[in-house]
């Protein structure tokens, strides 16, 4: 039992998304588009660095609405994270490393996200697997704010707004 206690955490979340995968490759590669999309429900974000190549950095600040309800990471009101760009696959993929700038240890290390895009009837599905997830984030509040994320994607690529 201990062996799974200490397996990374894997948290998955996945949408179909009425857009074509080229739509939503663009809009995870440009760095005022995720700035407008990428924060969950209740935050607003600010890009700091993006470099969309392997091996680009990026840099961002979530912004709470109200710190109050859900402290942050870096500071009362926000959560910064520093990543780089692992691997860019055209309309398919984007794998990017990611840290949160934080004292507290529960929210060290190097989380992986994968965007993967597969066209399907109807539109592009979109997979978001995020390994070595930090224990310092709930299960339910990282697929809960992953889920509001794609909510905010589909919303920007169909032109309907962000949340």
């Amino acid at each position: 039992m201990a062996a799974a206690k200490d397996t990374p955490r894997v948290d998955r979340v996945a949408r179909v998304v009425p857009a074509p995968a080229a739509a939503i490759y663009a809009a995870l590669t440009d760095g005022q588009a995720v700035a407008r999309w990428l924060p969950p429900h209740g935050m607003s974000g600010e890009i700091l660095a993006f470099e969309p190549r392997p091996g680009g950095a990026y840099s961002m600040i979530l912004h709470y609405e109200d710190a109050a309800g859900a402290p942050g990471k870096t500071d009362a009101g926000s959560d910064r994270t520093d990543g780089r760009f692992v691997e860019l696959v055209e309309n398919e993929r984007v794998v990017q490393a990611v840290r949160f700038d934080s004292d507290d240890p529960a929210y060290g290390g190097e989380m992986r996200m994968t965007w993967t895009l597969t066209p399907v009837a109807g539109g592009t599905a979109v997979a978001v697997v995020a390994e070595n997830v930090p224990p310092g984030i709930a299960p339910d509040a990282h697929e809960e704010g992953i889920a509001s994320t794609l909510l905010n994607l589909e919303r920007f690529v169909t032109g309907q707004g962000a949340d």
